[in-house]
């Protein structure tokens, strides 16, 4: 049954800052605001540009992994060595993100459908949805729309709406944020791959904790397409999912990320603002990693793979 989610202000330190997605779009957005493989070719052809593709790798109950925001299916490629022995792994790239080729009408929207189409069309049992920042959310809003068609779900630090990340309080709404949404999708859409390098530079600390893994990030960045980027922020900040969670029949568990907060306050209202955005599925578990910044997978594989294996040793 879906549950109206009552929102309510958080109460946070001054230097509150959630190390989700990308820092720098962060600072945009404040100024803003006061200012075996197989492709996506064998998905059903509804005469519409395929928004993403996908490689098959390992045996038994189907796994579908999706990567976040500018980034591609390398990020998955611990977890991918363990799972792939004892599950038949799908992993997703999105168009315009890293090394996928861009199409002319990137759609979030249109990537929700074409994930469900290829559920059905491989013919794939209640399969589980493991994403990463937008990844997580494209899983909920997959399972929400069609809940009868997906097993259990993990989100890696993705939220079912990304407004409160911005503004720091579960009370922020889809129609307080559209002016701010409109403005950031025409921006990106304005900048070259060269302003969104430098640009990305910015918050790459929040992203990842060692060189080389912001290297690794950053090499998934600078190929990405603005334009792809803007769209799929536009959708991020126009699509809530608080209530519609509640649709989900599966478990499923939400993974935070507080290695980029210092104060012990901080990680507690980050924890609260997560767990607040869980309240239309009381079922849903969130586990948070204190020590990891967004990139749990580069920064804490170990952790991620066990938190993944286990969860999944129950619920699939």
């Amino acid at each position: 049954m879906n549950v109206l989610v009552k929102a309510t202000t958080v109460t946070q330190p001054r230097q509150f800052r959630l190390p989700f997605i990308v820092a720098f779009i962060a600072t945009i957005f404040c100024q803003l605001l006061f200012s075996g493989l197989a492709t996506a070719s064998e998905l059903p052809d509804h005469n519409e540009t395929k928004q993403f593709t996908v490689s098959v790798t390992g045996q038994g109950k189907a796994v579908i992994l999706i990567p976040g925001l500018m980034s591609d299916a390398r990020v998955w490629n611990d977890l991918s060595r363990v799972l792939e022995k004892r599950y038949q792994l799908h992993l997703v790239n999105i168009a315009g993100f890293a090394d996928t080729p861009a199409v002319s009408n990137p759609s979030l929207l249109k990537l929700k459908q074409q994930l469900l189409d290829y559920i059905e069309q491989n013919k794939l049992d209640k399969p589980a949805i493991i994403g990463h920042s937008l990844g997580g959310f494209m899983a909920m809003w997959v399972a929400a729309g069609a809940p009868d068609s997906v097993g259990p779900i993990i989100s890696v630090d993705g939220l079912p709406f990304i407004g409160p990340v911005f503004t720091q309080t579960n009370t922020s709404t889809v129609e307080s944020l559209a002016s701010q949404a409109a403005q950031m999708r025409d921006m990106y859409s304005a900048m070259t791959s060269q302003q969104l390098s430098m640009q990305s530079r910015y918050g790459l600390s929040h992203q990842a904790t060692s060189v080389e893994a912001q290297n690794t990030v950053m090499a998934m960045i600078e190929p990405s397409d603005p334009a792809t980027v803007g769209e799929a922020l536009f959708t991020l900040l126009s699509t809530d999912l608080r209530q519609d969670i509640g649709k989900i029949n599966t478990p499923l568990l939400l993974l935070g990320a507080t290695g980029g907060l210092t104060e012990k306050a901080q990680k507690q209202a980050a924890k609260q603002l997560y767990q607040q955005q869980l309240a239309a599925l009381p079922q849903a578990k969130l586990v948070m990693n204190n020590q990891s910044r967004h990139f749990i997978m580069l920064d804490d594989p170990n952790w991620l793979t066990k938190q993944v294996v286990e969860f999944l040793e129950t619920a699939l």
